[in-house]
């Protein structure tokens, strides 16, 4: 079993005690967090419960599609409003997120000081347990939809799966793997991917909405990055993209405008680590992936305030845009090669 039992069972006991469930995303949603949620909305409606939704901030306009038929409340917008669901409540799912901060500045300290018990479905690493009543934490598994696949697998046993559940579900394992393109090296996803496609999972349409919705701004800001703002170090196997704010404003950036963007980076032959540097309001963001053995988490944990998964992870810095580029150039300057591939050096 991939959970303790006593874990599967209290849980199960949690869920049919509440009679009001509030599920809460990370902060700056992707896919999986929404997928997770759309999923876990759909299977709680079905089993008669009331379901309340809060999300941190808005979340790309290409998932709408998903979340269409769900009530939610955006916290940046409606803050208030989102403090008292993690009240009003009989029980917190967290899904998506390993630590309480990832809920943003604005919601952690209401979201920990709720006496409601809590609930986290996440595949990242380190789990703050000691935060949660019960964690269901597996960061082998794709993504967090895969993982309210196995959880509800194991409380259910008959077939849970409808339309809207596992077309979530497969929302998350699609957008968290890169279109299958990393972290799905295992039988296991393609299993539950196969059982979702069987019940419903439109994997074309997902596509359509996730992948085909571009907006003109978008497509002419992905043209300038390439011509204009991208750092090749071909010797090193890496690669940097980086965004000012004027940029940003130039192409009339939107909330899910810069999704992507680093992977092109890894589209060169050679380039084993990209990066993407944008300036925003309160920070420098950074976003990083790889391909072969090269660990992103570990150099974001250990050089930008960040973490993730060995293969795409994130960070940030307080520091001014350039600074940041010209300290990233040389953190880059010092890759070393180990067996033809790359590996970090102090």
């Amino acid at each position: 079993m991939l959970f303790s039992e006593t874990d599967v069972l209290e849980f199960e006991t949690k869920l049919k005690k509440a009679n009001t469930i509030t599920l809460v995303s990370h902060f700056n949603p992707d896919g999986d967090t929404i997928g997770a949620t759309s999923a876990m909305y759909h299977y709680l409606l079905n089993v008669g419960k009331n379901i309340q939704v809060v999300i941190p901030n808005d979340f790309p306009h290409f998932l709408d599609f998903v979340m269409k038929d769900i009530p939610y409340v955006i916290a940046s917008k409606q803050l208030e409003e989102a403090k008292r669901l993690f009240t009003d409540t009989d029980l917190i799912i967290c899904l998506d997120f390993n630590s309480p901060k990832r809920v943003g500045d604005m919601l952690v300290d209401s979201l920990l000081s709720s006496s409601k018990p809590k609930i986290v479905i996440d595949h990242h690493i380190s789990p703050e347990k000691e935060f949660f009543d019960i964690v269901f934490s597996s960061f082998s598994s794709s993504s967090a939809s895969e993982l309210i696949y196995e959880v509800l697998s194991l409380i259910e046993k008959d077939s849970f799966l409808t339309k809207e559940i596992a077309q979530g579900i497969y929302v998350g394992i699609c957008t968290d793997t890169g279109s299958f393109s990393f972290s799905c090296n295992g039988r296991r996803t393609y299993e539950v991917v196969a059982d979702l496609v069987e019940n419903g999972a439109d994997v074309e349409y997902v596509h359509q909405e996730v992948y085909n919705t571009y907006s003109e701004n978008r497509l002419r800001l992905l043209g300038f990055c390439l011509f204009e703002r991208l750092k090749v170090f071909p010797e090193k196997g890496a690669a940097l993209i980086y965004l000012s704010k004027s940029d940003l404003r130039r192409f009339n950036y939107q909330i899910g405008d810069c999704e992507g963007i680093v992977n092109l980076c890894l589209s060169m032959e050679g380039i084993e680590v990209g990066a993407l540097i944008t300036e925003r309001a309160d920070r420098i963001r950074i976003s990083f992936r790889s391909k072969y053995d090269f660990d992103v988490n570990e150099f974001a944990r250990q050089y930008w305030n960040g973490g993730g998964h060995k293969k795409a992870a994130g960070g940030h810095s307080f520091e001014k845009l350039e600074t940041v580029i010209e300290k990233l150039t040389q953190q880059i300057n010092g890759f070393q090669k180990k067996n033809n591939r790359l590996g970090i050096n102090g």
